[in-house]
C-alpha cells in the first residue's frame, strides 16, 4: 500500500500537479459551516450553492465504492508588472484566467492518473473526477488530507507554494495510505481575533496568519466580514463573474480596474511572496489577456469576446457581463478618452452593459459624459437605462461644477 501510494504521487507530479495528498473518504469536513455559510446568504445569487447537499456532505454517494480521495494541487502564480496593475486605463484579469481553462488541464491530467492507478490494481472500473465539476466542497477535503491550512482569505495556502493553487481531486475505490490533517500547534488567544492557530503539517512545515490582516485591509470592497469569513456579495470576483445582474452601484469604486475575478487579497498575502511562477505550459499567460487596455476591451463586440476569449475561464462571465465590467473599469479610470467607445455601448448595447455605459460616462472627468448623457436620455425608451443615464447625468453635472 505504501509503495503504491507513493508511486501514484510521484507520478502526480510527472503529470505536472505541485502536490498531491490522500484522505480516507466518509462524511465531508466541515460541511456544517459551510452549509450555515449558505444559510446565512453570504453566496448571493449563487443559487448552485444550495443544490445537491447530500454528496456535498459525503462523496460516497456520488461513488458508493470509494476508499479513497485523491487530492491535487497546481500552481497558477503569476507575477504581474505592477505598473501595468496600477495603469487606470489598462484592465486587470485574476491570474488564474491568464492562461487556458484549468478545467480542462486538470481534469486530463487527473484521467490520466487514474488511467494510471487502473493499470496498477487492475481495476476494470473509472474512479470519478472533480475539479469544481461535482458537489464536493474540495478545499475542506484538501484541508482534510493535509495539503495546507485555510488562510484569513479562506484560501487554502500550502507553504513553499502560497495560495496561487488550483485543486482538485480523484474518487477511487482502492484502500491507500491516507495523510494526515494539518495538526493545530496553538490554539490562538481567545481574547484576540486578529490571532489564528499555527498548523504543523506532514511535512514538518509550519503555516498560521499570526495577527497578519493584511488580506482582510485590503480587500476594495470590504468583503471579509471577519477573519475566514467571506461574504460573497461583495467579493469582486463575485461581483465580476458570478452576479448576473446591475453591480451595486455603491460597490463599483471598489472594482477599481477588475474587469475579471481579483487577486487582491493573495498578492498581499506574505506566503505568496516566494510562490514559484506556473510552470504548466497551458497556464502561461496569453499576451493579450496581460492587463489589456481598456479602451480595447469596450471594442469588443461577441464574436471578437469569444474568439479573443476562447479556451479562457473568461467566459464565464458571457459578453454582457464582460462588458459591464469594462464599463464599471472605464468609469473609475474617469478619462474622456473612454467617452466614444463608451457612447456606443449606451445606444447599441444590450439594458445591462448600456445602463453601465451611462454610469461610466457620469463619472468621466469634467463632466465629459454630459453632452452624450443628455442627447441620450432623449432617446431611451427601457426603464432601467433611463433611470441609470438619468442618475449619471446628476453625476457628471457635479463633475462639471
Amino acid at each position: 500500500m505504501l509503495a503504491l501510494t507513493s508511486a501514484l504521487k510521484d507520478w502526480a507530479l510527472e503529470l505536472g500537479f505541485y502536490a498531491a495528498a490522500i484522505a480516507p473518504v466518509g462524511p465531508s469536513p466541515d460541511h456544517d459551516r459551510y452549509a450555515a455559510w449558505v444559510e446565512a446568504g453570504h453566496g448571493g445569487a449563487m443559487a448552485y450553492l444550495a443544490r445537491h447537499t447530500e454528496p456535498k456532505a459525503d462523496p460516497r454517494l456520488l461513488l458508493p465504492e470509494a476508499q479513497s480521495l485523491i487530492l491535487v494541487g497546481l500552481s497558477y502564480a503569476w507575477p504581474v508588472d505592477p505598473g501595468l496593475r496600477r495603469d487606470p486605463s489598462r484592465g486587470q484579469i485574476a491570474a488564474y484566467a491568464l492562461g487556458d481553462d484549468y478545467h480542462e488541464v486538470m481534469r486530463e491530467a487527473l484521467i490520466d492518473l487514474d488511467g494510471w492507478l487502473r493499470a496498477q490494481t487492475g481495476r476494470s472500473s473509472h474512479g470519478r473526477v472533480f475539479v469544481d465539476s461535482a458537489p464536493v466542497l474540495e478545499r475542506s477535503w484538501a484541508l482534510q488530507a493535509g495539503l495546507g491550512f485555510i488562510g484569513k482569505n479562506t484560501c487554502l495556502i500550502r507553504p513553499g507554494l502560497g495560495s496561487y493553487l488550483f485543486l482538485g481531486g480523484l474518487l477511487v475505490p482502492e484502500h491507500l495510505a491516507y495523510d494526515p490533517p494539518p495538526q493545530r500547534m496553538s490554539p490562538g488567544r481567545p481574547d484576540d481575533e486578529e490571532q489564528s492557530p499555527q498548523w504543523l503539517l506532514a511535512s514538518g512545515r509550519t503555516g498560521a496568519c499570526g495577527r497578519c490582516t493584511r488580506c482582510l485591509d485590503a480587500c476594495p470592497t470590504g468583503a471579509f466580514v471577519s477573519p475566514h469569513l467571506l461574504d460573497a456579495r461583495r467579493c469582486i470576483s463575485y461581483l465580476t463573474i458570478e452576479l448576473r445582474q446591475e453591480i451595486p452601484e455603491v460597490l463599483r469604486p471598489g472594482l477599481g480596474n477588475w474587469v475579471f475575478g481579483c487577486d487582491v487579497c493573495q498578492e498581499v498575502c506574505p506566503w505568496n511572496r516566494r510562490a514559484p511562477a506556473a510552470a504548466h505550459p497551458r497556464l502561461q499567460p496569453h499576451p493579450d489577456r496581460l492587463s489589456p487596455p481598456l479602451i480595447e476591451l469596450l471594442a469588443l463586440d461577441r464574436q471578437a469576446f469569444a474568439d479573443r476569449f476562447r479556451g479562457s475561464p473568461v467566459l464565464r462571465a458571457k459578453w454582457e457581463g464582460f462588458l459591464r465590467n469594462v464599463c464599471v473599469a472605464a468609469g473609475n479610470w474617469g478619462d474622456p478618452a473612454a467617452g466614444e467607445a463608451l457612447a456606443m455601448h449606451l445606444h447599441d448595447s444590450p439594458p445591462l452593459v448600456a445602463g453601465h455605459a451611462a454610469w461610466a460616462l457620469g463619472q468621466l472627468a469634467g463632466g465629459a459624459g454630459r453632452g452624450v448623457l443628455a442627447a441620450a436620455l432623449e432617446l431611451a425608451q427601457e426603464p432601467g437605462v433611463r433611470a441609470a443615464t438619468v442618475a449619471a447625468l446628476t453625476a457628471a453635472g457635479a463633475g462639471q461644477a
